[in-house]
């Protein structure tokens, strides 16, 4: 069942959403037309003197990673979405700039004064990698009001204790000490692994502090990520990731993965912007109510509905049976708007590549949603896509089952501007 279509009158006003079928005998009698293809919304042809509508409930589980979405009329569920962020991404980023900037002040230049220190930032400062989950999902509730006639917005402010997540025991003084008070590093991972190698098991041996995700690949130096190891399993391990090297000894790399403590980013993520998110939501000048992330887990369990993101959202908040009218969600994907880099460096930081000015070819655009009929090849078929533009006019076409190339820009149709994400329909079915 998909999701209902989203209703504009001749004045963009919003009117009552109606399921597919209705959707499709309007446009089959010509009195409507198509407005967006994501979220699907038609147009009528005529003016509507003071419409009744219904009241219309936005509901909210925000994540790390995945948002779900869910539109409600009472009891009934119309409309869901699964916001997927990109917040590692931009993570990623910002970090390749940064050491490609420090490359390259460090080689022999010309002598460039340093800046005045006039950067400040602002208080609640959120860094870009949480500030683009919040606005992402205000994004999406202000395109929803723009389309439905939105009463009430309900989000789930849960809060994480990482420390009692961590210790079930702790209390008190303890949150004040953290897991190391007394302790050295190095004699803290002795005590924790039992004063032997992780990997061989030898003990009364000299042992090194070894990371277990490598550093040069990202891996960080909290205790999490930290273990003790012989001088020989060290060296043998090298920088290689750790499920490489234990290919062939499943046990021991499971208890070593399960032995170090899970890591926290995204419980962190969901603290960090919890309350930005509830006040940037109330600046929309609707009533704004709150849920637990245990009555949210209650509710579904009441109903008995699977774990999903868009069924977390529906659940939010004081809840009676729904009747839950799509199990087709729409797939969300951030992808931003581009670079602004005319000139983009390779690894090294030396210019590799320079940008075109035009941003349009053969009428396409980088981030235009597609529909490429493809008569012949290993890729055949009908493909719906996020475009990727070439002055050549061979395209690459990402699409939520992966990437399709080449493709012609005579194959390709227009079903979506680019306006920053991707679209695809989950195939979820209950």
């Amino acid at each position: 069942m998909s999701n209902f279509v989203f209703v504009l009158d001749t004045n963009k006003q919003p009117l009552d959403p109606v399921n597919p079928g209705q959707a499709r005998r309007l446009l089959t009698q010509n009195k409507a037309a198509v407005y967006k293809r994501y979220p699907f919304t038609i147009i009528l042809k005529y003016a509507c003197d003071q419409p009744q509508t219904k009241p219309y409930k936005i509901k909210i589980d925000p994540g790390s990673k995945t948002t779900g979405l869910a539109l409600l009329q009472g009891d009934d569920v119309i409309w869901v979405a699964e916001l997927i962020h990109r917040g590692n991404q931009i993570k990623n980023d910002i970090e390749s700039r940064r050491a490609i900037r420090r490359n390259r002040r460090n080689r022999q230049t010309r002598y460039r004064q340093p800046r005045f220190l006039n950067r400040t930032r602002k208080p609640g400062w959120l860094p870009p990698s949480l500030a683009s989950r919040v606005s992402n999902i205000v994004t999406w509730v202000n395109r929803l009001r723009r389309y439905v006639p939105v009463t009430g917005i309900s989000q789930e402010l849960v809060k994480f204790d990482t420390q009692a997540m961590q210790c079930p025991e702790i209390s008190g003084v303890e949150y004040q000490q953290g897991e190391l008070a007394g302790y050295e590093i190095r004699q803290y991972l002795l005590e924790k692994w039992g004063r032997k190698c992780a990997y061989c098991g030898v003990e009364n041996t000299p042992l090194e502090v070894e990371h277990i995700h490598p550093k040069s690949k990202g891996g960080s130096s909290c205790v999490s990520n930290l273990t003790i190891a012989c001088r020989n399993c060290n060296l043998a391990k090298g920088n290689r990731d750790i499920k490489d090297w234990m290919s062939g000894k499943a046990d021991i790399l499971s208890r070593v993965l399960k032995f170090a403590s899970k890591p926290l980013k995204d419980a962190a993520a969901v603290n960090s912007t919890r309350w930005e998110l509830f006040n940037q939501l109330k600046q929309t000048g609707l009533p704004v109510t709150t849920g637990t992330g245990g009555q949210t887990q209650y509710n579904r369990t009441r109903m008995r509905l699977p774990k999903t993101h868009w069924l977390d959202a529906a659940c939010v908040g004081v809840v009676e049976p729904l009747n839950i009218l799509t199990w087709k969600p729409l797939l969300i994907t951030a992808k931003g708007w581009g670079k602004r880099q005319m000139c983009t460096p390779n690894k090294y930081g030396f210019p590799s590549l320079h940008k075109t000015r035009c941003k349009t070819f053969f009428g396409f655009q980088t981030g235009d949603m597609v529909r490429a009929v493809l008569p012949s090849g290993k890729f055949a078929g009908t493909h719906v896509g996020r475009l990727a533009v070439r002055e050549s006019g061979v395209f690459d076409l990402r699409t939520a089952w992966g990437k399709v190339s080449p493709v012609r820009h005579k194959y390709c149709k227009t079903v979506h501007r680019n306006d920053g994400y991707m679209y695809a329909f989950s195939t979820f079915v209950q």
